[in-house]
């Protein structure tokens, strides 16, 4: 049963309120509470991006890994918010992230966050972790098919698209169609895109 102390939590978690989060856990709110859609308050803060919050909920034990309704969990979103702040804050916490854990298209934080162009955090996560290039999602589709099939091919994308190359991920590798990331970049009129897959 939710406390009246485990509410000021989430509340706080959600509102990124860090002196708020430390009252509530001396209060004897449990770090692993939820909310109606099972959010814990580590994935309320990870959703706002609020790092100190957060990192104040790690430092307590919080579960990187706990998963909502939805199955999102705190290092799940790091991929959609594309912070690279709250990345490294989950990384760090002990438990480590679960690098495999997918989201409810079956797919890893990368992915989404290739969708998106967080150019920044396809970066670091590709130098910090040994995230799986190549993880195909329940669509058919890797971090490389997602980035040019639900991309702008703008210069974000085309950054994301070289990072992605540059760790080895596998140009060859067609969604469930058959259609490779070139041909979806040369459909979609991608022409610098389409240039970077055609590379050797």
């Amino acid at each position: 049963m939710t406390t009246p102390a485990d509410l000021r939590l989430l509340a706080a978690a959600r509102q990124g309120d860090v002196a708020g989060v430390r009252a509530a856990l001396a209060e004897g709110a449990r770090v692993e509470a939820r909310d109606a859609e099972l959010r814990s308050p580590l994935l309320l803060a990870s959703l706002g991006d609020h790092v100190a919050a957060a990192r104040a909920l790690v430092e307590a034990g919080a579960d990187v890994n706990a998963r909502d309704a939805r199955h999102d969990s705190p290092w799940l979103v790091t991929g959609v918010t594309g912070s690279v702040a709250m990345m490294r804050v989950l990384l760090a916490a002990d438990p480590a992230p679960d690098l495999t854990l997918r989201n409810r298209f079956g797919g890893i934080s990368l992915i989404p966050a290739s969708e998106r162009g967080h150019v920044a955090y396809v970066q670091a996560l590709l130098r910090e972790t040994a995230v799986d290039v190549d993880h195909v999602n329940d669509l058919g589709w890797t971090a490389l098919l997602e980035a040019v099939i639900l991309g702008d091919g703008g210069r974000a994308h085309q950054k994301v698209v070289a990072l992605l190359l540059a760790a080895g991920a596998d140009r060859e590798l067609a969604d469930g169609q058959g259609t490779t990331a070139l041909e979806h970049a040369e459909r979609r009129g991608f022409a610098e895109i389409a240039a970077l897959l055609r590379e050797a």
